[in-house]
């Protein structure tokens, strides 16, 4: 496991910095590289060496981080009461250590930073906004601009304190799989539905899908996944029995982290699956509450071109089939 202590000396400076980048709610790539390039040397070199990709786990640790003063955590989608708070700068500069924070335009109306609480009398969706467990999926995986990496940073824990953030590497897990198994997940064969939570704006519409795909790609210390448990789907026999093998698989070797204030993991998108253990929300202003950005290494310029606002991907309208 690839972890990084904040050491006390380092917290405030951290801090100082975050809100210093918050202050600007359009989140500039200028000042957010700036900001990011004063960070410790230690954390820099941290997020250098995952942003390199040789990670077997898939997913670095960060812990002793500050996270300031918070507001009860909400239980609705009202907007955030974040915005200009320093955990916004916090997470734009690991993004743009690792690569560029983006939104896209068809999830939470492109926003930058996503807040992952429980909503009231949506327990039971399997999204950030739900409370029952949620599998292991790599994030967006409909989608041809997929994050390479994900943060989520906790601002409070349930009030069990048993909620965790399940990561599972295809590195890892890919051991457990026969040879048979392996060739099959990597078959341009399986398809994949937009997740609920870019479908929200057509409630009218049946969820579209994307594919066919491999499920795997590349090889040896490059194994790579596109993968989620509840919406990939394979258009075989021999490839649903793989699917499931790769699920067991995943199990087999998963590590479950209860984040405590202040901890956030960083996961490699291609490589870590995760998911999140079921708790009990109370909707009491203290239920669990993280926050999370997306991160890609590069966005193409015809997609910079086409977007219409900094950060936010095109919608999956105006590029479907370009990639």
């Amino acid at each position: 496991m690839s972890e990084y202590i904040v050491e006390v000396e380092e917290r405030g400076r951290i801090w100082d910095l975050a809100q210093g980048v918050a202050v600007d709610p359009l989140l500039h790539e200028e000042r957010v590289r700036r900001c990011a390039a004063q960070l410790p040397t230690g954390l820099r070199n941290a997020l250098a060496e995952f942003g390199a990709g040789a990670s077997a786990s898939g997913f670095l640790l960060i812990r002793g981080l500050e996270i300031g003063e918070l507001p009860p955590t909400p239980d609705g989608h009202q907007a955030t009461p974040l915005t200009a708070h320093g955990t916004t700068g916090l997470l734009a500069m690991v993004a743009d250590a690792l690569g560029r924070l983006v939104g896209y335009a068809d999830e939470k109306n492109g926003a930058l930073v996503h807040e992952v609480h429980p909503v009231r009398n949506e327990e039971h969706r399997i999204e950030n906004s739900g409370a029952v467990a949620f599998d292991f999926h790599t994030e967006n995986v409909h989608h041809p601009l997929r994050p390479d990496f994900l943060g989520l940073l906790c601002l409070r824990q349930d009030h069990e304190a048993v909620a965790a953030t399940r990561v599972a590497s295809v590195r890892e897990a890919y051991r457990l799989l026969t040879e048979e198994q392996i060739a099959t997940l990597r078959r341009c064969e399986y398809t994949s539905l937009y997740p609920t939570s870019f479908s929200r704006n057509t409630p009218d519409r049946p969820r579209a899908e994307s594919g066919p795909h491999p499920v795997l790609f590349g090889g040896g210390d490059s194994l790579f996944m596109r993968y989620n448990s509840h919406n990939t789907r394979a258009t075989s026999t021999a490839g649903r029995h793989a699917l499931d093998a790769l699920a067991v698989a995943l199990e087999e070797v998963a590590r479950d982290l209860v984040l405590a204030p202040g901890e956030m993991v960083v996961l490699d998108n291609h490589v870590a699956a995760h998911g999140r253990s079921a708790f009990r929300p109370r909707y009491d202003g203290a239920d669990r509450w993280l926050r999370r950005f997306y991160s890609l290494r590069a966005v193409p310029r015809w997609a910079e071109q086409m977007s219409t606002h900094a950060r936010v991907l095109p919608s999956m309208d105006a590029i479907a089939g370009v990639l």
